[in-house]
């Protein structure tokens, strides 16, 4: 039977200053960041002990010159209260949500991610020069060549078989970019020239299944990091998502990955998708506004994306007349179908749902408007400023503000995963614990903490069963130990 699909996303979120002479984007986001986070929370750092990027879920450990590993652990670090990770990665501040229990929750805590950048370059204000603004842009691509990832992790059972996943995931990611694209203008990486496209990183896809996400980016990562009982669980790490601004599209994105991942668990999908030519499929879909072109499955068979997911949806609605599934789960079959059926007949409805949709109507309007051809510079800066983090600026939530997008959460939801964990996941020890014992707290992980409560040696709690740690499981153990050192003891008892 299917584990339950722990999920959540880290986002690289694009950085510019506007007015500087020598912009630094590694200093700038060391600056945001530091700038946002509490004393207390800057002394607890991440705890790389565990972490092993090189480690291939094909069953070996690459060397370090066949890659270039993560080494970020010089740069700011932050663990929120959230139970979520703030820190420098490549260039960009990234924001890494706490574990979630459902596609719901995701998108929760990702969007609270959102209004923690804002509130970082509302507290930079103060900090950098009169003359220099700092912007974020949650995209993926600086129009320049460079792209920067928002990556899905999903708990899956280590006994299913790699092949497996490779098998039906490449075929139901390279066709779910038709809701899960962001939007862009253009092309890049050497890809054919295109006015406008679903996806912000179909471009930078070279290969099938790889290691790296940097460079020669596989469409299947094969990082082998669970963060959790290594002989029980993997995490998938998924970099082929965009960033999305709309909630439907994440909470479809999140959701009905989560199904797919179940039924390949419960090895439930018995049809061969598998394409032809993945990593060409997944630029003819991103670069097909219709959503008609077809594309090739071993065996000569031609279907669309569209197609494609059509039969993905109708194995997951099998799959929940036989199986037990939850509310949320039942929810995103139902919206599943309704924006497939919408892009099968009329695309351009779905502008209050989709990102693609709605930027593309957005431009429409601008060119319509100011008579612009594709590759005006305009038409660049609406593609960025669709990204703006900013409330009162994006253009995002100028449309969200005037009710012309779908808002799944409420604003008060989001303020509280700001500051707060989600309580059914091991996020919520996590978070909890940095709230209450942060001053003898020196380190910290997905999988553990480490506390000095003033003897020795320190002690590391481990947390890597990501189920337990929840507020049923530990709120009364939390309530009983005003102290860390009890708590050690009452953990111990």
């Amino acid at each position: 039977m299917a584990i339950e699909k722990i999920c959540g996303i880290e986002t690289e979120y694009g950085i510019s200053v506007q007015g500087a002479v020598d912009f630094n984007p590694i200093l700038t986001s060391s600056l945001l960041i530091n700038a946002y986070a509490k004393p207390a929370f800057k002394r607890v750092r991440w705890d790389y002990e565990e972490e092993n990027p090189l480690r291939d879920a094909r069953g070996f450990d690459r060397a370090p010159a066949e890659t270039t590993p993560e080494d970020d652990s010089g740069l700011v670090n932050i663990i929120l209260p959230n139970g979520s990770r703030y820190y420098v990665d490549h260039a960009h501040p990234e924001y890494s949500s706490p574990e979630c229990s459902n596609a719901r929750d995701c998108v929760i805590w990702d969007k609270a991610g959102e209004r923690i950048l804002e509130d970082s370059m509302r507290a930079a204000y103060h900090i950098v020069p009169e003359h220099e603004r700092v912007f974020i842009y949650k995209n993926n691509s600086d129009g320049k060549g460079n792209s920067y990832g928002c990556h899905e992790n999903y708990l899956v059972d280590r006994k299913v078989p790699f092949p497996m996943l490779v098998k039906h995931l490449i075929p139901f990611f390279v066709s779910r970019q038709v809701f899960t694209g962001a939007g862009k203008v253009g092309a890049e990486n050497g890809a054919e020239n295109v006015d406008y496209q679903l996806s912000q990183r179909s471009d930078f896809f070279e290969v099938e299944v790889g290691l790296e996400t940097t460079f020669k980016r596989p469409i299947i990562n094969t990082r082998d990091e669970p963060h959790a009982d290594p002989d029980i669980y993997r995490r998938l790490h998924v970099i082929i998502g965009d960033a999305n601004m709309c909630e439907v599209s994440t909470y479809l994105k999140v959701g009905t990955t989560a199904l797919v991942l179940k039924m390949i668990e419960d090895d439930f999908i018995t049809d061969d998708f598998t394409l032809a030519e993945p990593v060409r499929a997944i630029k003819t879909v991103s670069h097909d506004t219709n959503l008609r072109t077809s594309i090739e499955l071993v065996g000569g068979r031609r279907t669309t994306a569209i197609e494609l997911q059509w039969e993905y949806l109708r194995l997951a609605k099998k799959y929940a007349q036989d199986n037990e599934i939850t509310e949320v789960e039942g929810d995103v079959l139902e919206r599943w179908e309704s924006v497939l059926d919408r892009l099968d007949t009329d695309p351009m409805s779905l502008g209050r749902e989709l990102d693609w949709v709605a930027k593309l109507q957005l431009m429409q309007a601008y060119r319509d408007r100011d008579s612009l051809e594709w590759d005006s510079p305009k038409l660049k800066m609406i593609d960025l400023q669709w990204h703006d983090v900013r409330r009162e600026k994006g253009l995002y939530y100028k449309l969200l503000g005037s009710g012309k997008i779908e808002q799944l959460l409420s604003e008060p939801e989001i303020a509280h995963a700001v500051d707060n964990p989600p309580t059914d996941t091991r996020a919520y020890f996590r978070g909890e614990c940095l709230r209450r014992f942060s001053e003898v707290i020196v380190a910290a992980s997905w999988d553990a903490l480490i506390f000095d409560i003033g003897d020795e040696p320190l002690r590391k709690v481990p947390t890597l069963e990501p189920m337990r740690g929840t507020k049923a499981h530990v709120d009364a153990l939390l309530d009983a130990s005003p102290e860390a050192s009890t708590l050690i003891r009452n953990l111990g008892s």
